[in-house]
């Protein structure tokens, strides 16, 4: 029983829980009427903003995120003064994900549209519309509705406007609403004969199977997958990889023996002395992890989820990397004040048990800086900018396991000292090959700032044509036809450096054709985006939606006996479009969606508007859906307890689901399984 009941509330949490994950309301806002006077008043909408998220400011740019705007559906003795006006501290920055500089609020934001009351009593009805996203996702333009209405001043009111003007105002009016409705209704009659979505049914029908919430069904497949674990995972082998590059480096592969030696002369009892081996690894772990932490809590959560997109940032790193790289090459060591290491030496010396050890440990991070410090730099660069907050500390977490393992493993097993390579210009070669690959990684955060200022001097061919150059050098170096300072006179090449050296030039052949706008799946996380590229040849077969309509998509589905794909996306939804050029273009993936699926692709920022508002009721509160776009949006919020682009899901012909949801994830072999695991299940139902 006991079993039963905790099964069950392990089941009712996971499900509440991916429920959240899908339905997302990060922006919470509220709006007042402020009186400044008797003729003078503000409608003012501020919003409380969860961490990480930002809502758009108001008259941004066509093709980008939505901006903030003020929409009136009635209004009596009122008159509107001057536009939509932001308040507070706007931030204004180059956004990657829409290509463009946006203004927008993170945590608070405010925005008032001043009034004037004409009339003795007065009214006012109407929305704000914004756009909102993080660094993942969009939500679709949202509504804060308000509705306002008092008494005036009668003698001002009187006196405001003769009858005359009284009369020629009312007509006035007329005219302009009537141009509107006029105009609206032609908008709409020009979207019903090229778009189908316009062809909807005008209402939404509560008792329609088609509009039934099948949020329980979707969570019960169970599919969804944690990015962020899957994300740590990646940050930490990153690290142990780092970590692994760096023993192999003058600085530390020398001090292994000596260490080991040591621990084990000094006790005259083996047991002791791989216990305090274990203890120099452990030592080691802590100093590194310490030095995460540290850079989490001085940057904190904000900061580094802003570092991916902040110019000054990105060209500090680009800097950085470039001196780490010159280091690499033999231009200059960087090194610690030698006080340092000496001051920590002989307290280890004066100190005993533990702290001697822990101090010891201590005394090889500083001696070893001029080799792990630039892979330690560029480790931090990355994971830093990943967006996650413990991300630092898990990737020094891996970075030190993988220094401290063998200190540990050759204490425990003394003979394998003896089969250790000795230290040679293999390790020099071993620094040389990192300074090109941190050449090569501190292009991408210059390329950052390039795009954030708009210097164009690092498009994508040229980003491209770097690179292809930068491989094609560390090929022929390591083929021998290059030497750096420290390089020794062997001019022999051995087989592992032939295959590196091969590796290096096949890579950069593979890169030629970018420049002429082949795609590059292989660096395309990299490089700067292919609408930056002024040459293009590539033409993609790209997938196109079958219908925009549900309700038509659906009615087709089912009289062809196919199953159904809906796709809730966005004009504005950048990842979105990453998804369509580089998931889509697949072939396996378009044969599946274009022979196997009707494909339906919902716009939940379509601006074309409904033949008739319709009103809604949603979570206690009435809502209006004015456009195509609010119906979409309605829909995926009410049927799947979603609110965020893209979102995929798998239906039959009545609307059930086939598999879990999906959304942002470009690993096609997911996708894939995505689409043949609902088709597996459609063809299931239908043979019952």
């Amino acid at each position: 029983m006991r079993k039963t009941v905790l099964m069950s509330l392990l089941l009712f949490v996971t499900f509440a829980l991916q429920a959240v994950a899908q339905m997302q309301e990060p922006i919470h806002f509220k709006s007042e009427l402020k009186k400044k006077s008797a003729t003078e008043a503000e409608i003012v909408f501020t919003a409380t903003i969860d961490d990480g998220w930002h809502v758009y400011s108001t008259e941004l740019p066509d093709g980008g995120p939505i901006s903030a705007t003020f929409n009136v559906d009635k209004m009596e003795g009122v008159e509107l003064v001057g536009k939509l006006t932001p308040v507070g501290k706007e931030e204004d920055k180059f956004d990657q994900m829409f290509q463009m500089q946006v203004r927008f609020f993170e945590h608070n934001a405010q925005f008032v549209q001043k009034i004037k009351i004409t009339g003795a009593t007065y009214s006012i009805e109407g929305y704000l519309q914004y756009g909102a996203c993080n660094d993942q996702n969009c939500l679709p333009p949202t509504s804060v509705e308000f509705s306002y209405s008092g008494k005036g001043d009668p003698n001002v009111a009187a006196t405001a406007k003769t009858p005359e003007s009284k009369k020629d105002e009312a007509v006035a009016a007329t005219e302009t609403t009537e141009e509107a409705e006029n105009t609206a209704e032609v908008e709409a009659a020009d979207a019903t004969a090229g778009n189908d979505s316009i062809a909807a049914t005008t209402a939404v029908s509560a008792g329609s199977d088609l509009w039934t919430p099948v949020i329980d069904e979707l969570n019960a497949y169970d599919n969804h997958t944690d990015s962020s674990n899957s994300s740590w995972i990646y940050i930490f082998f990153a690290g142990f990889l780092g970590g692994l590059v760096a023993l192999f480096t003058p600085c530390v592969w020398p001090i292994i023996p000596m260490t080991v030696s040591f621990f084990l002369k000094r006790s005259g009892d083996k047991k002791k002395g791989i216990r305090d081996a274990w203890t120099y690894g452990a030592s080691i772990v802590v100093i590194y992890v310490a030095l995460g932490l540290a850079i989490t809590l001085i940057f904190g959560a904000s900061a580094l989820n802003s570092l991916s997109t902040n110019a000054i940032f990105n060209i500090f790193f680009f800097l950085m990397l470039v001196v780490f790289a010159a280091s690499f090459f033999g231009a200059f060591e960087i090194t610690l004040p030698s006080s340092w290491s000496t001051a920590v030496d002989s307290k280890a010396e004066k100190a005993g048990g533990l702290l001697s050890i822990f101090l010891m440990a201590f005394t090889l991070s500083l001696v070893s800086f001029s080799c792990t410090g630039p892979i330690i730099g560029f480790l931090l660069v990355e994971v830093s900018t990943s967006g996650s907050i413990v991300a630092p500390a898990i990737g020094m977490l891996g970075f030190a396991i993988a220094l401290a393992l063998p200190f540990t493993l050759f204490a425990m097993f003394p003979s394998w000292l003896k089969s250790m390579p000795k230290s040679g210009g293999w390790m020099n070669m071993i620094k040389v090959v990192l300074g090109f690959l941190e050449l090569a990684f501190a292009l991408k955060f210059l390329s950052v700032a390039d795009m954030a200022y708009g210097w164009h001097l690092l498009d994508r061919e040229t980003f491209l044509a770097l690179w292809i150059v930068l491989f094609a050098l560390l090929g022929v170096y390591l083929l021998g036809k290059i030497k750096f300072p420290h390089d020794d006179d062997d001019d022999k090449v051995s087989v592992p450096r032939f295959f590196l050296a091969l590796i290096s030039l096949a890579f950069a052949v593979y890169m030629v054709p970018g420049l002429w706008g082949a795609p590059l799946k292989a660096v395309s996380a990299f490089a700067p985006p292919s609408s930056t590229q002024d040459f293009n040849l590539y033409k993609a077969d790209e997938v196109h939606a079958q219908f925009e309509n549900y309700e038509e998509g659906m009615a087709y589905a089912k009289s062809v006996g196919k199953p159904v794909m809906v796709d809730f996306t966005g004009w504005g939804c950048v990842n979105c479009r990453e998804m369509e050029s580089k998931v889509w273009i697949d072939p396996k993936v378009r044969e599946i969606m274009t022979k196997d699926y009707v494909l339906i692709s919902l716009y939940v920022d379509e601006k074309a508007k409904l033949p008739e508002k319709i009103t809604v009721e949603e979570n206690g509160q009435q809502r209006v859906l004015r456009t195509v776009g609010d119906k979409w949006s309605y829909l995926q919020r009410v049927k799947f307890g979603a609110n965020a682009q893209p979102f995929y899901v798998l239906l039959d012909n009545d609307g059930k689901p086939l598999n879990g949801s999906y959304s942002h994830d470009e690993d096609i072999d997911k996708y894939v399984k995505f689409l043949q695991t609902g088709l597996d299940n459609y063809k299931k139902k239908n043979n019952k």
